[in-house]
């Protein structure tokens, strides 16, 4: 009796609406009830669990997917290889791009900016043509948050806001209740129908100006920059994953390889890929200085330069793999934009843009994401849906006979580790905003592909930038 009396209530409960768009408000707030919370997600989500996709992307703006250009977008990518976009859902000012009424912290700061009036409409459509949906989420970057709550920012020395070089204010990565903040974005875009989260500047600001600020003992309890990043990492994951929804974070491809660099940024690439579904490194051939890699200039040698950069992707990940431990998949941005700011580059069209994807083919991955602030994309550069089929069995097919066995592995990193390319990974951080001020004029000025002559900041070794909608 007592069975079927039990049976009868959880089938009112299923009958009652339960499902995984259920708004924040709705959740219990205590942590008594997080764990339960969590598994109801699970049990009565809409989705049989996790669908994994070999992503093949384009990153878009809020502004631009809540415009009229982004039907025409939609109409490029029909019919090709391409089954994802990256959308903005918290952008790099720290504005929600569309309706959240479940959040109660965006609410309470007016953080919304509504640029996509109506995200259900928006989603269906996206689904409606089979693609694979990314919310980018810009973490600790966030002027807005920052001028709201002071309280959860960077501070100077005399207790005044901090703001980057370009008049920026970051919140404070060490601060717990910006942690919630953005699992709460990140809630809210699972309910709306996301099948992925991706954080974005999931790191410290690396300017000079960083000098002046200071970390209350509270807040840090004696953590280093690396071991922070890499708990929120851990936090967030523990959080949104049993939503049904992947979870991955964007990371200087810099930091593969250089514990300096890491530490500057407190990326740490082997931790952080134990606590995520995918990485994303940002490895643009215009963002590594000439002689990265034994390459005179990167720019100009697009496959090789991102076969590289994988390569010791691959060798990171394999010599610091432990036991029992899982790794995240392992999912490049590439470059769709033309660094004309350089000394020496070269235009990027099709050819540039295939020659990357075929780069992260022949180094054992399958996934990329092409970059570009303006979203004017190469679309002669990709392949049909059909052709892109055939390719991908093709090369699942000759796989098994080209992979690197880890003793080899072992070797080229041995040999990489005394070639000044790999050593100067080691020297000092560039200032980010000479980069990202550089793409900006470039991807909002037509590009000449007829080489400039023109005095230009001269790059040193180790150049750090970000996928940051900045670049618009």
């Amino acid at each position: 009796m007592k069975r079927w009396l039990l049976a009868v209530i959880v089938c009112s409960l299923v009958a009652s609406g339960c499902s995984r768009y259920k708004k924040v408000t709705e959740l219990e707030d205590s942590d008594s009830t997080q764990k339960e919370t969590e598994e109801s997600a699970v049990k009565v989500s809409v989705q049989p669990g996790k669908k994994p996709v070999k992503v093949k992307g384009i990153y878009i703006s809020g502004y631009m997917a809540g415009s009229e250009g982004m039907e025409k977008i939609l109409d490029k990518i029909k019919g090709t290889e391409i089954n994802t976009v990256v959308i903005d859902v918290k952008n790099d000012d720290g504005r929600i791009t569309f309706a959240m009424d479940g959040a109660p912290m965006v609410q309470e700061i007016g953080a919304e900016e509504r640029c996509i009036k109506d995200m259900n409409a928006l989603m269906k459509e996206l689904k409606s043509r089979g693609l694979y949906t990314i919310a980018r989420v810009v973490a600790f970057r966030d002027p807005y948050l920052a001028e709201k709550k002071p309280e959860w920012s960077l501070k100077n020395k005399d207790g005044s806001l901090h703001r980057d070089n370009k008049g920026l204010a970051w919140v404070n990565p060490y601060r717990q209740e910006v942690w919630d903040y953005l699992v709460e974005v990140g809630i809210e875009a699972s309910e709306i129908g996301f099948d992925e989260i991706q954080f974005d500047y999931i790191r410290f600001a690396t300017d000079s100006s960083m000098n002046e600020v200071v970390f209350d003992e509270k807040d840090t309890k004696g953590r280093s920059k690396t071991d922070v990043i890499t708990e929120f990492i851990q936090y967030a994951y523990g959080k949104l994953s049993p939503r049904d929804i992947f979870v991955s974070a964007d990371v200087f491809g810099t930091i593969i390889g250089s514990k300096v660099d890491a530490e500057r940024v407190g990326q740490v690439y082997e931790d952080m890929a134990e606590h995520l579904d995918y990485i994303c490194p940002m490895i643009y051939p215009s963002h590594y200085s000439d002689g990265n890699f034994d390459i005179e200039h990167p720019d100009m040698e697009p496959y090789k330069t991102i076969l590289a950069a994988l390569d010791r992707s691959k060798q990171e990940l394999l010599e610091n793999k432990k036991e029992g431990k899982e790794q995240a998949v392992v999912r490049p941005w590439l470059q769709d934009f033309t660094a004309s700011y350089l000394d020496h580059y070269i235009p990027y069209g099709p050819k540039e843009v295939r020659d990357q994807i075929q780069a992260v083919y022949d180094a054992g991955y399958d996934e990329w994401i092409l970059w570009s602030a303006s979203n004017r994309y190469t679309w002669e550069g990709l392949l049909t849906m059909e052709e892109g089929k055939k390719e991908q069995e093709e090369i699942e097919r000759l796989r098994p006979s080209t992979q690197t066995a880890p003793q080899e592995m072992k070797e080229t990193k041995e040999s990489s580790k005394s070639s000044e390319a790999y050593l100067s990974l080691e020297g000092q951080v560039q200032e980010e905003q000479i980069q990202e001020e550089q793409i900006q004029e470039e991807e909002t000025t037509p590009v000449n592909p007829v080489k400039k002559d023109k005095k230009t900041k001269k790059k040193p070794n180790v150049v750090i930038v970000t996928t940051g909608g900045s670049r618009n």
